[in-house]
């Protein structure tokens, strides 16, 4: 077990791997099995929840249970910010980003979703989408902007996965 965010979560239950899957144009893709498997680990929903990622421009997603998680996350950061005098529109703001912001995608046996029509312009998803698992949560990329992040490892990852679908970065 390790302790992440205020919370134990085992390891068997993290989201490990990488993958580049199809978006057809109706938004529809599988998802893959490394991220469908923790999640029906931890949740008894077959869905995922999908939102910005607070820093990078790609969206993260987890299962329905992790919401206690995030929970726990913006109210230790607000004590953190009210401690240091910080406008209280803050938390707000991160209330609303963290649970407001979001959408709920459900999975048919086959693993396949609809991407929400917000989450694919917020990802900025066309025909690919790179999966980055993440530890407690997973990545939702489009490839050609993880090619031009400043991590350099990422770029490797999403050059060496285009490469392997037979795609020009």
């Amino acid at each position: 077990m390790f302790w992440g965010g205020g919370s134990v979560v085992e390891l068997q239950h993290l989201f490990n791997g990488s993958a580049l899957n199809a978006v057809d144009g109706k938004g529809r893709l599988s998802i893959p099995a490394f991220v469908r498997s923790i999640v029906e680990r931890r949740s008894p929903e077959r869905a995922i929840i999908l939102g910005k990622h607070e820093v990078d421009p790609c969206l993260v997603g987890y299962d329905a249970n992790y919401n206690s998680n995030l929970l726990e996350d913006v109210r230790r950061r607000r004590l953190r910010e009210e401690e240091q005098g910080a406008d209280v529109r803050l938390h707000h703001s991160r209330s609303r980003r963290t649970f407001g912001f979001t959408e709920t995608a459900t999975y048919d046996s086959s693993g396949r979703i609809n991407l929400p029509p917000m989450m694919r312009k917020v990802g900025q998803i066309e025909d690919l989408v790179l999966f980055i698992g993440a530890g407690e949560t997973f990545e939702m990329w489009n490839p050609r902007l993880a090619l031009e992040s400043e991590d350099p490892e990422l770029r490797a990852w999403a050059a060496y996965r285009l490469e392997e679908r037979g795609v020009a970065p």
